[in-house]
This record gives structure tokens, C-alpha cells and sequence, in this order.
């Protein structure tokens, strides 16, 4: 899970796909220590599992007890501790060695049954073997670190079950495109990012990740690519999954703006005398 970086440069006759893609897995083995120790994730148990989802989540999921659920790209797993507390049987996949070695003890120590597969999601099938799923769940900052939905879309439909459900929460690609832009009575949101993903993968060289806490200590470069809904919806659909659901909320699981007011649900939204206009967008699909 992470805040969409806002810097960064399209890399010119640089690094391969497979270069870049290695570059993020070593940028997130950096993270990871900077994470676990952040008041932000509030693992000291100052945040519950559940403080990461939003009410629809749950509506849209339906029950998972004694469903097969895996969990792509879950970093820390605090978001498969919660599908466990519901009654999956969770398994949480990720490229970051660091990052789960602290899902693992953050299971153990909460005395949830998970299972955590190290691999990247390119390699998903091979990780898993045979296993097959009723739900796979994915988002929250994860779709920017992949750079052909296609295929994504094509793993994701051989690893769930006939009948099984894709659950897709992201951020907005607008909400990716816009930034603050100082004005002389305060900061307006302009579009400052592309939404689409036509001129390619960004480079950031950030000290800092999205949460509190000190610099990285080293792998500092990162790699993103833009993805439109549009392009989403069509790999997803090409895979032979049929798209039930598609929502677009003003919602977001913290204040990334700092106009932000906090919400019924503590989760934050723009203040009422600002427009509104997409944070997050949900998306379930099923494999026909």
C-alpha cells in the first residue's frame, strides 16, 4: 500500500523493464524498516487491520469465510490480516524479502493463520504451483509497479477459480495527475502528472517514502507506470473476466492533501467548498 509519487522524469535509453522492475523490489526491501517503525501504519497496534478499507470494500467482497483469498502485492499483509479475520484462508504475495519477512511475524505475533509467497506478480503462477483462488485482491498503490496490465490481467484470471472474483481498489488516475500548486490565499489541485500512460515509465529518486520516519538508507530509485481506467477495464475484460462492478469514490485512507477533512468512517475526503472529483476507483470482475 502507497501514496502515488508525483516526481519523477520518463527514463531515456535507460534500464530494461527487468532492470526497473528489480530496482522496485530493492526500493521496497528499503522501505520496509522505515514502515514497520511508522506511525503511520501503526503497528505498535494504534491501527486495526480494518482501518484500511472502506465500508463498500466489505459490501462488494460479500462474505469470505471459508474462501481462498490471495492478496497481490501486500507488503507488510496488514490488509490480509483482515480478509483472515474474516474467515479467508489468506495468502499474501509480494517481491519484497524484507517486507515479508514482517508480514510473517506480524501474522505470528497476532496469532493469524496467513501464508505469505515471496515473488513477483510476473512470476505468480510458477510461486503458487497448482493453487487456485475464489478471490484475489489487489490495489492501493500496487498497479503503478506493473508495466503491462495485460498480462497482469491474463495471470490474474489462470490463478482464480470459474466463478472467481477479481477485487481491484486503486487510486484514482486522477487523483495521480493532480498536485498542489501554490497560489497567493492558499493551494489549488491543477493537473501537473499525465493520467495516461503514453510516454512511459516515471523515474523517482525520493530520500523519503509516503509515511513518517527517516530517510532511506539506500536504493532510492523507483519506477512507475501510469495506468487509465480505460486501459484497466480492457485488459481486464480481454482476460475473460466480466466487470460487475465499477465504483469511483472521494474517499482516501489518509490525508494526502492538506486541505483534507476526515470522514465519517476516518478515512479523508476534500472540504464540502471544494469540488469533488475521484480518489480511489473499485473494481470487481468475474472469471466467466
Amino acid at each position: 500500500m502507497r501514496e502515488p509519487e508525483q516526481s519523477g522524469t520518463p527514463p531515456r535509453n535507460g534500464p530494461t523493464v527487468a532492470d526497473m522492475v528489480k530496482a522496485n523490489e530493492a526500493n521496497w526491501d528499503a522501505r520496509t524498516p522505515v514502515h514497520v517503525a511508522s506511525e503511520f501504519y501503526g503497528l505498535d497496534g494504534s491501527r486495526t487491520a480494518e482501518d484500511w478499507f472502506a465500508p463498500f470494500e466489505w459490501q462488494d467482497l460479500g462474505d469470505l469465510r471459508g474462501r481462498d483469498l490471495l492478496h497481490l502485492q501486500c507488503h507488510l499483509g496488514t490488509e490480509t490480516a483482515a480478509f483472515a479475520d474474516r474467515g479467508a484462508r489468506a495468502t499474501g504475495l509480494d517481491f519484497s524479502a524484507a517486507a515479508l519477512t514482517e508480514a510473517r511475524r506480524l501474522a505470528a505475533e497476532g496469532g493469524r493463520d496467513l501464508t505469505f509467497v515471496h515473488s513477483d506478480v510476473h512470476r505468480a503462477p510458477e510461486a503458487l504451483g497448482d493453487r487456485r483462488f475464489d478471490v484475489i485482491y489487489t490495489g492501493k498503490g500496487a498497479l503503478c509497479y506493473l508495466p503491462d496490465l495485460t498480462a497482469w490481467a491474463g495471470i490474474i484470471a489462470s490463478l482464480l477459480r470459474p466463478g472467481g472474483m477479481l477485487y481491484l481498489v486503486e487510486f484514482h488516475p486522477l487523483l495521480d495527475a493532480l498536485g498542489p500548486t501554490p497560489t497567493p490565499d492558499n493551494q489549488d489541485l491543477l493537473l501537473r502528472h499525465d493520467y495516461l500512460a503514453g510516454r512511459g515509465p516515471l523515474r523517482s529518486d525520493s530520500p523519503h517514502t509516503y509515511t513518517d520516519g527517516p530517510e532511506l538508507a539506500d536504493a532510492r530509485t523507483s519506477y512507475e507506470w501510469r495506468h487509465g481506467i480505460g486501459e484497466v477495464v480492457t485488459a481486464v475484460s480481454a482476460a475473460g473476466l466480466r466487470v460487475d462492478v465499477l465504483r469511483e469514490t472521494e474517499q482516501a485512507p489518509w490525508k494526502r492533501f492538506d486541505t483534507m477533512v476526515p470522514g465519517d468512517n476516518g478515512w479523508w475526503r476534500l472540504p464540502p467548498d471544494e469540488p469533488i472529483f475521484p480518489l480511489l476507483y473499485a473494481l470487481r470482475a468475474t472469471k466467466v
